[in-house]
C-alpha cells in the first residue's frame, strides 16, 4: 500500500516566525526514514501503511507539544493499494504531461 500523507502543522503562540518549530518537524520527519517533500505550504510523506504514516505525524505533534500550548494542523490523505514510490511518480507523470494537453 501506498499512503501519501500532506500536512502542516505549526504552534500558534510563537508570532510570526515558524522556521524553528517546523524545521524541528522535518528533523523528526527525516530522522524516520520514511520519504518526504518539503513544500513552501506544507509536507508529504510517504509510507507503506496508513499506521506508520499517522504515527509520524502524532510524533510531530507530540514534538510541538513539549514547547508549545497550541498547534494548528491540516492533513489530506491518499491512499491506495499497490506498490509506493507514488510521492515521486505522480509529479513526473504531470511533468511529462505538460505541454501535451490540447485545451
Amino acid at each position: 500500500m501506498s499512503v501519501l500523507v500532506n500536512f502542516a502543522m505549526f504552534p500558534t503562540d510563537t508570532g510570526s516566525s515558524l522556521s524553528t518549530p517546523v524545521s524541528k518537524v522535518i528533523e523528526l520527519i527525516k530522522n524516520s526514514g520514511v520519504q518526504y517533500q518539503l513544500g513552501p505550504m506544507g509536507t508529504t510523506i510517504e509510507t507503506e501503511g496508513m499506521e506508520e504514516a499517522l504515527d509520524v505525524i502524532n510524533q510531530a505533534h507530540t514534538l510541538l507539544a513539549k514547547n508549545h500550548d497550541r498547534i494548528y494542523t491540516t492533513i489530506t490523505i491518499d491512499a491506495r493499494k499497490g506498490d509506493v514510490g507514488r510521492m515521486q511518480s505522480k509529479i513526473q507523470s504531470i511533468e511529462n504531461n505538460i505541454g501535451k494537453v490540447n485545451t
